[in-house]
């Protein structure tokens, strides 16, 4: 079912949350090159934040904290997703996105690829398009491996190169504490030093049974039996990684730290808003230069 197109002067807007990788099992390496994966992903409640106004022609402003280092140019991923969309969706209604940029960039929690995804929902709802149009998830997946996850911003497991999802998954409350170090992690220099081969793997287990509707405690079982594997490469090529994970695991009331994606970036959960409240100030107060933020996960 379509909408009926909105007035061209109307403003829209729509979050872009932090992706967090709960787990990521790099299953192998494709013949085509591709990493294969599985990963249990939820959102944050941080994230960036985006508007849009209808007009003749595409524009990109950006305002925040991690603004300058996103860049606004063509190569900024909401201006690459609405070329790709445009190409699908010939005579589509673009116009003016307004960013402002709070997530750190090179991050592992999917910044730019939540802003692209978060412009593809606005530019639907723009242009009357369904929100499971099959364009959406074309322009998604020609422009970036973590939009289509994004798209649809709820916990859920993601398969193949991100192309493979599974349905919206009903998680308990994770409240979690997100650290940056400020250090940007190329997610390409992490799988080179993974250093598979086309059709090798890692041969370290499957991923855990995870199902919708788990409590706290059964979830963290499961999650205790999962693992990132891309964390070992990332503290090789950014030690201050090990650092953060040590850090994060000695916060009191902590029941797990783990990285999230290709780093630097890494999490920990608790049981209260309360202990990550408090995990996140004390962390603060000892290291001023970190991107320290608590959060809920869902």
């Amino acid at each position: 079912m379509t909408e009926t197109k909105i007035s061209t002067a109307a403003v829209l807007a729509s979050r872009a949350p932090a992706k967090i990788n709960l787990t990521l099992h790099i299953e192998g390496r494709r013949p085509d090159g591709y990493h294969e994966l599985q990963s249990l992903v939820a959102f944050a409640g941080a994230g960036d934040y985006l508007s849009f106004t209808p007009a003749e022609y595409f524009d990109l402003t950006l305002e925040g904290p991690t603004a300058f280092e996103a860049g606004d140019g063509g190569d900024n991923l909401v201006a690459r997703v609405e070329r790709a969309l445009r190409a699908e969706k010939p005579g589509l209604i673009s116009g003016v996105f307004h960013l402002v940029k709070r997530l750190p960039v090179a991050a592992g929690i999917g910044g730019g690829s939540s802003d692209a995804a978060a412009a593809l929902r606005l530019l639907a709802r723009a242009n009357g398009l369904a929100a499971d149009d099959p364009a959406l998830y074309a322009a998604a997946r020609l422009t970036g491996a973590d939009i289509p996850v994004c798209l649809d911003p709820r916990a859920k497991m993601m398969g193949g190169s991100g192309e493979r999802l599974g349905p919206p998954m009903a998680l308990p409350p994770l409240f979690a504490v997100l650290i940056n170090p400020r250090v940007p992690v190329e997610t390409r220099a992490v799988f080179q030093k993974l250093g598979l081969r086309p059709g090798e793997s890692l041969g370290y287990g499957p991923h855990p049974a995870i199902a919708s509707g788990m409590d706290f405690e059964s979830l963290l079982r499961a999650l205790k039996k999962g693992r990132n594997d891309m964390e070992d490469a990332a503290c090789v090529l950014a030690p201050v990684v090990g650092h953060v994970l040590a850090v994060l695991s000695g916060a009191r009331g902590c029941r797990l730290a783990r990285m999230s994606g290709s780093g630097a970036t890494c999490f920990a959960l608790f049981e209260s808003c309360r202990q990550a409240g408090a995990a996140a100030k004390a962390i603060s107060r000892g290291h001023p230069d970190w991107w320290v933020k608590a959060t809920l996960l869902r």
